[in-house]
């Protein structure tokens, strides 16, 4: 190797000392492709022929899932309803009704009844005092009061011309403090372009940018047109087998 090769940073090229597995391994069938065989993995670009499948064997082929004869259902029901023919059952004895009780002379007060057979004086009673007038809170007389009779406010009578002494003004007044009015600088200074000849003015634009559609299109490495075999047929595709470990 020549000494006049260039240096790759801190590393100069140099002639290897012994063989490099790398330089003669090879990644071997490490891609397999698709088999022809089975319905699983199977190469799309192939037909297949028709496959059947034996059925699943149950863990409890002999397993009853019905609910079996518990329900018991009436000789009378057909299968448009309950028949036609008439019957008869036997209830039991009904309980003896309960001797009426009438009552006796001792239920009546007839001494109650005096004030409505017999004649008798006015009677009053003193009945207590009742709690819901403590909670009653109307108001009293003088919580209303009256418009009043006399000014310009009046309500319902004619009221007399009615005049009125305003307060002193302070603008424009002879006492009139003039420190508070705008100075020169309050007001805005008028264009002399308004009023006289303006001459031409010239501006420079903004960059203009040409209209464009701004959303990511997919670029000619984005498409794998060898992986199309719907338009055209495949090539026949083999794999060899695994490699095994050199030191088994």
């Amino acid at each position: 190797m020549s000494n006049k090769e260039a240096w790759v940073g801190t590393w100069r090229p140099h002639k290897p000392r012994g063989p490099i597995a790398a330089l003669y391994g090879s990644p071997g069938p490490k891609y397999a492709l698709p088999g022809l065989t089975g319905n699983t993995k199977h190469d799309p670009t192939k037909g297949k022929a028709p496959m059947y499948s034996f059925g699943i064997r149950h863990h409890q082929p002999n397993h009853d899932s019905s609910p079996g004869p518990k329900y018991l259902i009436p000789s009378n029901i057909t299968r448009s309803g309950r028949d036609g023919t008439p019957a008869f059952s036997l209830h039991s004895r009904q309980k003896d009704p309960e001797v009426f009780k009438a009552p006796g002379p001792g239920k009546y007060s007839p001494e109650n009844s005096e004030k409505w057979i017999f004649r008798s004086s006015p009677a009053y009673s003193l009945a207590g005092r009742s709690k819901e007038e403590s909670t009653n809170q109307t108001p009293g007389p003088a919580a209303y009061s009256l418009p009043p009779v006399f000014g310009s406010k009046t309500v319902g009578k004619t009221a007399a011309p009615c005049f009125s002494i305003c307060g002193r003004s302070k603008t424009g007044n002879f006492d009139e403090d003039l420190k508070n009015t705008p100075g020169p600088a309050a007001y805005k200074a008028v264009d002399p372009y308004i009023y006289m000849k303006k001459p031409p003015h010239f501006s420079m634009t903004g960059r203009n940018y040409t209209p464009c559609d701004s959303t990511m299109k997919p670029g000619p490495g984005a498409h794998y047109p060898e992986r199309v075999t719907n338009t055209r047929a495949k090539a026949p595709s083999f794999s060899f087998g695994l490699r095994h470990s050199e030191y088994i």
